[in-house]
């Protein structure tokens, strides 16, 4: 039966999520809302942002959707899988009252407590006087972080009690991220290697993908401003088996318990930042949607069909639905405008080779008379996959030299953590 299929958002995320949909023969139609201009290379981009809810679901209920997939955190915090759900669309995403894993630090952290899942231990405030009364004799360094939703730079690592007071008053006072900072949660500063892991869950079932390693400073040797990802390789070396199993009982199927005794069922992507402690892995973050850039690379190793196993989680029939990773490595280098991710020019004209372009996933681009130029900070990812772990780093670093435009930047050192790491084991 013909599906005419709708994915919300419009950055490399999307493009590897539509990408990897294309290869299910029953799509027929993809529609990305508002898509990019790489993105309208592969399906039909729609200019409704992807926080525009109303305008969302009138689409799909005008244009007849028979699934959609809403990807990035704004709306599923806001409520677009409620609001096209309520129309009768079926979607990949949580609801609202679960997307709030996301949404709200504190909602997670207390979560965490309640239930017995390992993070970093901390104290949440909604009173200035009271966060920096408690930064008096806090232990340093120390983690500052936004309750709400903060584009990826609501978090301040603060080595002195100073530069905490400061992240906690251009929070809390300066509103630096609007409400989302009004509330703050302030926390233990851990030591070890992070690893993401994304994670299938149908709110009964979890399957973890493939898990992989982000690169989110802006320099080489990890210097310079956090961004939202300048690379990722996959999978993590430092993930390994035990680390894996310790993960699943103590971490995983323990946050979906608890968020369905909390009457909140989580059905989607559930994405797991942790770290690897001393004291055994531990959850830094959660977020409710695919990571970006590590969907770039978990999507490439997907052999199973990534529609089949979507409408699995959404029907909840994950635990009898195969989910099947090649056993091979990939790497993404993202490609930015210089100076991202503060200020950059853009408008740039993009040349792409026609050979690359299958393993490119384009985030800042637009279409301006017919020319693909660039439009945002990180440009595009260029993903790699091989059977060795430097063969896919060499070979991500090959495409990404064979795209031009003026002000291109990229790190160097994608993945070198990562080497040291296997030839250490």
């Amino acid at each position: 039966m013909p599906m005419k299929v709708m994915v919300v958002g419009g950055g490399g995320r999307e493009h590897a999520v539509i990408k990897k949909l294309k290869e299910n023969p029953q799509i027929t139609e993809i529609y990305a809302l508002p898509g990019n201009g790489g993105i309208a290379a592969d399906a039909v981009c729609v200019p409704i942002g992807a926080k525009d809810i109303a305008g969302i679901t009138a689409f799909a209920a005008e244009n007849k959707i028979d699934y959609a997939v809403v990807t990035p955190d704004d709306p599923l915090v806001l409520g677009c899988v409620d609001a096209l759900e309520a129309q009768g669309i079926p979607c990949f995403g949580p609801r609202k009252n679960a997307a709030i894993i996301e949404g709200s630090k504190v909602f997670a952290k207390d979560l965490m407590r309640r239930y017995g899942i390992p993070t970093a231990e901390y104290r949440s405030f909604s009173v200035l006087e009271e966060a920096l009364a408690y930064l008096e004799t806090a232990p340093v360094p120390t983690v500052v972080k936004a309750d709400g939703l903060a584009l990826g730079k609501g978090v301040i690592i603060a080595a002195t009690r100073e530069e905490a007071k400061k992240a906690v008053t251009d929070m809390m006072a300066g509103k630096k991220f609007g409400d989302s900072g009004l509330r703050v949660v302030i926390e233990e500063y851990l030591e070890g290697p992070e690893v993401s892991v994304l994670a299938f869950t149908d709110g009964h079932t979890l399957v973890p993908m493939v898990s992989s390693m982000d690169h989110k400073r802006a320099g080489d040797g990890d210097t310079g401003l956090n961004t939202g990802g300048m690379g990722t390789v996959a999978p993590n070396p430092y993930y390994t088996r035990a680390v894996a199993e310790r993960c699943m009982e103590e971490i995983f199927l323990p946050t979906v318990r608890a968020m369905n005794a909390e009457g909140r069922p989580f059905k989607g992507c559930l994405y797991f930042g942790l770290m690897i402690t001393k004291d055994g892995p531990k959850v830094i973050e959660y977020n409710c949607r695919f990571g970006d850039p590590e969907t770039q690379v978990v999507l490439p190793l997907l052999e199973s069909d990534l529609f089949t196993v979507m409408r699995a989680v959404t029907e909840e029939r994950l635990q009898e639905t195969e989910v099947r990773f090649r056993d091979a490595h990939a790497c993404c280098v993202i490609l930015a405008s210089r100076g991202y991710p503060e200020h950059y020019e853009k408008g740039f004209p993009l040349t792409i080779p026609e050979a690359v372009r299958d393993q490119l996933f384009v985030a800042g681009a637009a279409l301006q008379d017919g020319e693909l130029v660039t439009n945002g900070g990180r440009v595009l990812g260029c993903t790699a996959v091989a059977d060795s772990l430097p063969a896919a780093i060499e070979e991500a670093y090959r495409l990404a030299a064979q795209v031009e435009f003026e002000n291109k930047y990229c790190r160097s050192d994608i993945g070198r953590r990562a080497l040291m790491a296997v030839k250490e084991a």
